[in-house]
């Protein structure tokens, strides 16, 4: 690993923000080199911006986000050649000394690099400069300069793929958000013992172009902060269907931890009829403050609201979920369900789950059947409730409506 990998890896292994990255190693390379001042520029439209500065005092003659000349500044002199990259005396230079900042700051001893960005373009320069010159600067300390220099082109690099990021999932999400880029379908959920259909889970579907999977989509929203709305607008979608909806069926949509203690679900769920709403839990980490997730919930499950913990037996954080929010549902997950007829592990392992709901008084829910074999196997094991392409497929709204008016079984004869 080279000393710029090694430095990288030092500055960024905390996950520190890319500006305080560069700002600790303008300190260091400031102290180690007993420079006045170090600074990061920036070339834009004819002049040198000063993006980061150490050190970050009133009296410091170069301030962040100030600018001047380009022309009249060493560093474009450095970056085409008129002047070394080392001056221990600016003084002694007849090019430096005849620019405006030697005077002005002044300038003594001057190091100067260009940072160069990938595709070859130069960004700007990393400098450090005294007052009064420095004969003990050698081809070592430009050395050291150059490795910064390196180490910043690879963070400023860093952040500009961010930035593009971030606005190419914003541009994305807008149409979830404000248009017709989300829809909603419902995929009905069966009572085994009432041979019928007994409720609806409300899914997210993203219209785009290249297709993406919902968790995708909410994953990338969540990443640039806009998770708690995307997840909002679906849920309100979501409950919409219980509008058309039979009176005795139950909408289920999923709201992660995090968001419900945000207070998403104060937004979606106030001075509304929650006793046709199955809020699912969801989320794979791990819930730090589950006293104030009950807290948060609690009032909501006192006017009706049933919560169910999703994907059990997918991961340690459902077990979790499970013994602190004592949920009404255990929904168990597909990867749990998927050929549990042939697979004995997976047989245990539901079959301690319906033990626990029996114990507990919570029901379980069996997602992703796809065979009757499943189905059969998980209704030996006391499950009673099914939900997966083997009972039906996500259906819109109408469709959904119908196949509870029995107009349209969507293929469950076959479970009579």
């Amino acid at each position: 690993m080279s000393l710029s990998e090694l430095l990288l890896d030092g500055v960024t292994s905390e996950n520190k923000p890319y500006q305080a990255s560069l700002s600790q190693m303008l300190a260091a390379i400031r102290r180690h080199l007993k420079m006045d001042v170090a600074f990061i520029s920036e070339f834009s439209g004819g002049k040198r911006v000063f993006r980061q500065v150490d050190p970050q005092t009133p009296d410091n003659p170069v301030q962040p986000g100030a600018g001047d000349p380009l022309e009249e500044s060493f560093c474009q002199r450095v970056v085409d050649g008129r002047l070394p990259e080392l001056i221990p005396d600016a003084w002694l230079n007849p090019v430096a000394a005849a620019l405006p900042p030697t005077h002005a700051l002044p300038v003594g001893a001057h190091l100067s690099v260009p940072i160069q960005m990938q595709d070859g373009s130069i960004y700007g320069t990393f400098c450090c400069f005294n007052h009064g010159a420095d004969n003990t600067l050698d081809q070592r300390d430009l050395s050291m300069m150059r490795v910064f220099a390196d180490v910043a082109g690879e963070l400023i690099e860093r952040e500009r793929r961010q930035t593009r990021r971030r606005e190419e999932i914003t541009s994305r999400l807008q149409a979830a958000l404000h248009d017709d880029g989300l829809s909603v379908v419902y995929q009905p959920i069966y009572d085994l013992v009432q041979h019928k259909v007994v409720g609806f889970e409300a899914l997210s579907r993203f219209i785009a172009v290249p297709e993406r999977s919902p968790d995708v989509w909410f994953s990338e929203a969540n990443e640039i902060g806009l998770g708690g709305e995307l997840e909002a607008r679906a849920v309100r979608m979501g409950l919409q269907g219980l509008t058309d909806l039979p009176a005795d069926i139950y909408v289920s949509v999923n709201m992660s931890p995090e968001h419900i203690l945000e207070g998403t679900i104060d937004q979606l769920f106030q001075g509304k009829s929650l006793h046709r709403v199955m809020l699912e839990i969801t989320e794979h980490a791990v819930v730090e403050h589950y006293d104030e997730l009950v807290r948060k919930i609690r009032p909501y499950r006192e006017r009706g609201l049933k919560v169910a913990v999703d994907d059990a037996g997918a991961g340690y954080s459902s077990f979790r979920h499970i013994l602190h929010l004592m949920p009404d549902r255990i929904k168990l997950d597909m990867s749990l369900t998927r050929n549990i007829d042939t697979d004995m592990s997976r047989r245990a392992l539901a079959a301690a789950f319906s033990r626990f709901s029996e114990e507990t008084g919570s029901a379980i829910v069996a997602e992703g059947v796809e065979t009757a074999a499943e189905m059969h196997a998980l209704q030996s094991l006391g499950v009673t409730r099914i939900q997966g392409f083997y009972i039906g497929r996500p259906l819109a709204l109408p469709a959904a409506v119908q196949l509870c008016s029995g107009s349209a079984d969507n293929g469950m004869g076959k479970l009579h």
